[in-house]
C-alpha cells in the first residue's frame, strides 16, 4: 500500500470541488492508474431530479495582504484557506469586517477548517484559531486588509465523475462508490479513491460471478447525477458500498443499511467476525451523504460503509490536520482486506437474498407519508437546509432529512417517530412542513 500513499500525496494538494479543473485533473490521474475508467460529464444547469448542476467553479489564487502588503492568508500554501465556491473578490476591509469573514474551529486551535458554500454565492476564508487570535491581537481597529479571490464561474461548464465497470459472469452488480470532491484531506477524502483504485486493480485479475461498478463522484450532486443518468438500469445493482474514511489506523466502524436487516448487513457483520475485528456500529441515522441518495425512497439500493474512524468522529475531520500523518499504508492495507472479504462473500450470495428485508420488499400503505421526490430534495433552495457547510449538522435539519428517508410509504407517522427518535408532536410538525412544500403526501 506504500505505492497508494505516494499516489495520495500526489493528489493531496489539488484543489478539488464538486466541479472544476481540479476534479477533472484528479480523474485523469485515476484513469492513468485504471485505464478503463470512463470520465463522464453533466452540463452545468442540467436538472437532475430536484437539483440543478451548479456552474463550474475554478480558482487561480486567493490571498490577503495586511497594511504592509504582507500575505497573511495564502490559498497557494493551503487551499482550505478559501471557502469552497467563493465568489471572486477584490476589496479592502477594516479589521472588524475582515475578522467577520473568517471561519475557524474553537476546539482545535491549529486546524484550518474545510468550509463550502456550493449553492449560495458568497465568499469567505478559513484560518486556524491561532491565526485568528494573532490577527486580532496584532492589528488595530483602523488597520485595513486587501482581499483578493481570483475565482470564476462558468455557466457552460460541467460536473465530471468517473465510472469503471468490471463485468462478471452475471449482469447483477455490486456498486462501489467513493468521493473525489474534497481538497487536501487524506482520510475523509483520498483514502476512499485510493482504496477503490486498489480494489479495481485487484478485481481486474479475478473472475467474479457478479459485476462490479466503481464510481468516483462529487459528494451528493455526483450521486444524484449518476442515479438520474442510470435510473432505468439501477435494478441491476443489488447493493452498494460507500468507501470513505478507510485510511487511518485507529478504530473500526460500521454504518448499517437503512433498516439494518438486509443480507448486506449480515455479510458485512460476518466479515468483521471472521477477521476478529472489534468495531463500533452506527445506525443509518448517523449516515453521511451518498447513502441518503442511493437508499432514498424510489431508489432503494441498500448501502453500507466499512470504515476505520467514521467521518465526524475524529478530531482531524474536515480540517487541515486530516493529512498523511493520519492515513497510513497499514491502515489502508487492513481496509483493503476487509473490503476484499466483503466483495468475495457478496459475490457468492444468491441474488434472491438481496431482496430480503423491509427496504427491498416494502408494502405501500395508503395513509402513510410518501416522499414525492426521487433522491434527496434540494432543501437549501427552500430555506430548510444550511447553505454554509461546516462540521456537524443541526438536530432540526437532521430530523427533517431522517423523516424524508423513512417516508417511503411503508411507515406510519408513529413508526417514523420511533425510527428517527423524535417525539410524535415534532414528527407531525415535520410532516406538515414537508407537505406544505409539496415534498411528501
Amino acid at each position: 500500500m506504500r505505492y497508494f500513499i505516494k499516489l495520495g500525496k500526489k493528489l493531496f494538494p489539488i484543489c478539488r470541488s464538486i466541479t472544476g479543473e481540479g476534479t477533472l485533473k484528479t480523474l485523469k490521474i485515476i484513469k492513468n492508474e485504471i485505464p478503463n475508467l470512463k470520465i463522464k460529464s453533466v452540463k452545468s444547469g442540467s436538472k437532475v431530479f430536484d437539483w440543478k448542476v451548479p456552474d463550474e467553479w475554478n480558482v487561480k489564487d486567493a490571498y490577503v495582504l495586511d497594511k504592509k502588503n504582507k500575505k497573511i492568508i495564502n490559498f497557494k500554501k493551503n487551499n482550505l484557506h478559501l471557502v469552497g465556491y467563493s465568489s471572486p473578490v477584490q476589496t479592502t476591509l477594516k479589521k472588524k469586517q475582515f475578522l467577520e469573514k473568517l471561519f475557524f474551529i474553537e476546539d482545535y486551535p491549529k486546524a484550518i477548517p474545510y468550509i463550502t458554500s456550493y449553492y449560495k454565492r458568497q465568499w469567505g476564508l478559513s484560518v486556524s484559531k491561532n491565526q485568528f487570535q494573532s490577527f486580532k491581537k496584532k492589528y488595530s481597529e483602523k488597520d485595513e486588509f486587501k482581499v483578493f479571490i481570483k475565482s470564476k464561474f462558468n455557466k457552460r461548464g460541467c460536473l465530471n465523475y468517473g465510472e469503471l465497470f468490471i463485468p462478471g459472469k452475471k449482469k447483477d452488480e455490486i456498486l462501489i462508490s467513493t468521493y473525489i470532491c474534497h481538497p487536501s484531506m487524506a482520510n475523509n477524502e483520498l483514502s476512499g479513491p485510493l482504496l477503490s483504485i486498489a480494489l479495481a486493480k485487484y478485481y481486474f485479475k479475478k473472475n467474479l460471478n457478479k459485476s462490479l461498478r466503481f464510481i468516483f463522484i462529487p459528494e451528493t450532486i455526483g450521486s444524484i447525477c449518476f442515479i438520474k443518468k442510470n435510473f432505468k438500469n439501477l435494478k441491476k445493482i443489488l447493493c452498494g458500498i460507500n468507501v470513505t474514511c478507510v485510511g487511518d489506523n485507529k478504530k473500526y466502524s460500521y454504518l448499517e443499511t437503512k433498516y439494518g436487516d438486509t443480507i448486506l448487513d449480515q455479510i458485512s457483520l460476518s466479515v468483521y467476525k471472521d477477521l476478529k475485528i472489534n468495531f463500533k456500529k452506527y445506525s443509518f441515522l448517523e449516515r453521511g451523504s451518498d447513502e441518503r441518495q442511493f437508499s432514498s425512497p424510489g431508489i432503494n439500493i441498500p448501502m453500507v460503509s466499512l470504515m476505520r474512524s467514521k467521518y465526524g468522529t475524529y478530531p482531524e475531520y474536515h480540517t487541515s490536520l486530516d493529512n498523511f500523518k493520519l492515513v497510513t499504508a497499514q491502515g489502508l492495507k487492513k481496509s483493503f482486506k476487509i473490503h476484499v472479504n466483503l466483495i468475495n462473500k457478496l459475490d457468492k450470495e444468491n441474488k434472491k437474498q438481496f431482496f430480503f428485508g423491509k427496504m427491498r420488499e416494502k408494502k405501500i400503505i395508503k395513509n402513510n407519508p410518501i416522499n414525492l421526490i426521487k433522491c434527496e430534495p434540494q432543501m437549501g433552495k427552500r430555506g430548510m437546509y444550511h447553505l454554509i457547510s461546516k462540521r456537524g449538522i443541526k438536530s432540526e435539519v437532521k430530523n427533517l432529512m431522517n423523516f424524508l428517508q423513512y417516508a417511503d410509504g411503508s411507515n406510519s407517522l408513529h413508526t417514523i417517530s420511533k425510527i428517527i427518535k423524535v417525539s410524535m408532536s415534532d414528527t407531525r410538525k415535520i410532516y406538515y412542513m414537508l407537505k406544505k412544500q409539496k415534498i411528501v403526501r
